[in-house]
């Protein structure tokens, strides 16, 4: 067999063949690699790589076509056929030279993230997991074709009729739709022979434990029918031969069910288990919290899709799959807008996108809109909407606690006092947590109900009445969470508000705070980037950085007996607290300034026999809540914002889950133009070229022989 192997892999490079195959994949590749990845910086080499899938269309016929309709038509097939070797081994010497052609082209291609990863950050495993997919896909194309070279001696038809296995199986995903939009047994079956599909899953970062058996029993079924087809010539006594082809008809359909029945079966095991996510920001993983969520469900819920299960946006799919696989009390269902344009009518009185999404428990329902899954921003260079993050998990988890919790937690927003309004992500977190969001103002109402879950306070601008205070003070007093962020730009002493402060020991510093290490400050010292302590408070944000612009610092007691104080936020012992930051001269400390260093945001939980009966939360800015802060730190303030809300609103004791959205990496590769031209040029130009000379010299050479 090794000398077959080798036979067959040198053959390939003493002709042009060989040279051609690699010649035309690495400047195809080359073309989109230059185009995407060097000139408009893209980081992933997917994209590229989902272009030229197409090519094995041609290149594979032209690889394959030789293997073995040129030995039946020039007899040496007998020599091969009457050696001691087996026809499977031959089969397979002619497979895995032809593989290492094709291995050869895709390692060149494995160079190009580490090419990348100079200009800029690249996520070499979901770069990786593309590879291995596109690898995957060429070795089955490239066994269909071997199979198809076993049944004739013309190598033109060989290539044609390769060509047509092939992109049958390139179009087979749009030939079943033309069957059946909401699929059945016959699309099922179709689509087992769908070859681009699988690929898909590894382009979009998955490392695809199901594609992998798909294109594995894809192959090594068409390498069995290829050694069929050869066998069947091995024997001429016309008794054997009948014999043989029975037994090759039987067997031939027994291995063709098997393959359909183990990919069949693979479809059907969890996702969690046989598509491991690559990406970067985990788009298609569950959390921990969303995880815990679906252990704990008691409830039968179902997710309706409003699109045809063959249209579904894969993200999409791949998402409710995982929640599906998650628990036994999730059915996923797909409705065909076509086939029942009124369904989602029963939930909803308004028009909804394509691809929304309707979750039912009992009487209670939520109807997730299409648009609300993805977090898009306006480009304002060109004036069109990027996507930027995945929001699928956020929304779901969401609409999950909404339909099976009966009672809602009620959070009061004071007004009155030029309060800051949430807006952006954190008025998403707040609806996330299912939140009624009521904006009070305490002249308007004679206490604040102990129902209420939280009372939030969001830079305060002008002092409360001694009546306001002594609402929250009360409210705070019989078990209530309050959540504060100060203004360092408020008036005067706030007299009142320090009073609320007061009730848990707490004060603010005078001050703004300048950071004096500059490995805690952005651009400016007012501008902090703290240390993040590690609580449920601040779970989200993780090794991330917390953006915290003109801060005050939080003062509170070394201990208590009956409050537990915990800084969730500190600066650096360099930071100092300028008391008049407006007409300061330098950031160093001067004198009437505080010396660090300082907690700038403070959980204080007042417990009784193990029990909380009561919180305050005090960020020192309610600046670190807007925007434009979170926005410098890739959403960790929100995410912090969510984490500090679901502390205190709960329903029967459960905490609630909030999901931030997932970002997508859509940094730039930061290529000049210069080198991006001479990379490109090299990759689809230069070395093809070169390849193709090198195997036209070796072809003259041995035409002259």
């Amino acid at each position: 067999m090794k000398a077959i192997l080798k036979r067959e892999f040198l053959a390939y490079f003493q002709n042009i063949i060989g040279w051609l195959y690699l010649a035309a994949t690495l400047a195809l590749y080359g073309l989109y690699f230059f185009a995407y990845n060097l000139n408009y910086g893209y980081t992933k080499i997917s994209y590229s790589l989902s272009a030229i899938t197409f090519l094995f269309l041609i290149t594979v016929p032209i690889l394959t076509m030789r293997s073995l309709a040129e030995e039946q038509k020039s007899k040496t097939d007998q020599l091969l056929l009457t050696s001691p070797v087996s026809v499977g081994k031959i089969i397979l010497a002619k497979y895995f030279a032809m593989a290492a052609v094709h291995t050869i082209a895709v390692f060149v291609i494995s160079a190009t993230p580490l090419i990348l990863q100079l200009f800029g950050t690249v996520s070499l495993a979901e770069s990786y997991t593309a590879v291995l997919g596109f690898w995957l896909y060429g070795l089955a194309c490239i066994a269909i074709g071997l199979f198809v070279s076993s049944l004739t001696e013309s190598q033109v038809i060989s290539a044609v009729l390769t060509f047509v296995f092939l992109f049958l199986g390139y179009m087979m995903s749009s030939v079943t739709g033309l069957f059946s939009q909401t699929g059945n047994i016959l699309t099922k079956i179709l689509n087992c022979y769908d070859l681009v599909s699988p690929l898909d899953s590894f382009l979009d970062g998955c490392l695809s434990v199901t594609g992998m058996v798909y294109y594995v029993t894809v192959s090594a079924l068409f390498l069995f029918l290829a050694s069929q087809s050869v066998q069947k010539r091995r024997f001429t006594v016309s008794v054997k031969k009948l014999k043989l082809g029975v037994f090759s008809a039987g067997f031939i359909a027994a291995a063709t069910a098997l393959t359909i029945l183990v990919n069949l079966f693979a479809a059907e095991l969890p996702s969690t288990y046989m598509e491991l996510d690559m990406t970067a920001s985990k788009l298609y993983s569950l959390t921990e919290d969303t995880k815990k969520l679906l252990g704990g469900l008691d409830k039968d819920v179902t997710i309706y899709a409003i699109v045809s299960e063959k249209n579904a946006d894969a993200t999409v799919a791949e998402t409710l799959k995982r929640y599906a696989d998650s628990s036994s009390h999730i059915t996923v269902e797909y409705k065909d807008p076509a086939v029942n344009p009124n369904f989602y009518q029963q939930y909803t009185d308004e028009a909804i996108s394509m691809g929304s999404l309707i979750l039912t428990c009992k009487e209670s329902s939520k109807v997730i809109d299409y648009n609300e899954l993805y977090e898009t921003t306006v480009d304002y260079n060109t004036y069109s909407q990027q996507t930027t993050g995945y929001d699928g998990e956020g929304q779901i988890t969401s609409a999950l606690q909404y339909v099976t919790n009966e009672d809602m937690p009620v959070v009061y927003q004071l007004t009155g006092h030029g309060e800051t309004e949430l807006s952006g992500s954190f008025a998403e977190a707040v609806e996330k947590a299912n939140v009624t969001l009521q904006t009070v103002n305490l002249l308007e109402t004679d206490a604040i109900p102990q129902e209420v879950q939280a009372v939030f306070i969001n830079g305060p601008v002008s002092d409360f009445s001694k009546d306001d205070a002594d609402k929250v003070i009360a409210y705070m007093r019989g078990g209530g969470n309050v959540f504060i962020a100060a203004n360092y730009q408020a008036q005067g002493e706030m007299e009142n508000f320090a009073l609320v402060l007061a009730e848990y020991e707490i004060s603010l510093v005078k001050g703004v705070v300048a950071e004096g290490d500059s490995g805690h400050y952005y651009q400016i010292p007012f501008y902090l980037l703290p240390e993040v302590a590690s609580t449920g408070y601040t779970s989200s944000v993780g090794s991330n950085y917390v953006f915290a612009p003109f801060v005050q610092g939080v003062a509170y007691p070394k201990s208590s007996d009956a409050i537990t104080y915990t800084a969730l936020l500190t600066t650096s012992d360099k930071a100092v607290s300028k008391t008049d930051a407006a007409n300061a001269t330098t950031y160093e400390y001067e004198e009437g300034d505080s010396e660090g260093p300082f907690s700038i945001a403070v959980s204080a939980e007042k417990t009784e026999d193990g029990e909380i009966q009561g919180r305050l939360v005090v960020y020192g800015s309610s600046e670190i809540f807007t925007e434009n802060a979170d926005q410098m730190v890739s959403g960790s303030n929100s995410g912090m914002f969510s984490d500090t809300l679901s502390q205190f609103v709960s329903t029967d004791g459960i905490d609630t889950v909030i999901i931030p959205v997932k970002s997508y990496d859509n940094s730039q590769l930061m290529v000049s133009a210069v080198t991006g031209t001479l990379v490109g040029i090299s990759l689809m130009a230069l070395l093809p070229i070169l390849l193709l000379a090198v195997g036209i010299v070796i072809w003259v050479k041995r035409r002259k022989r």
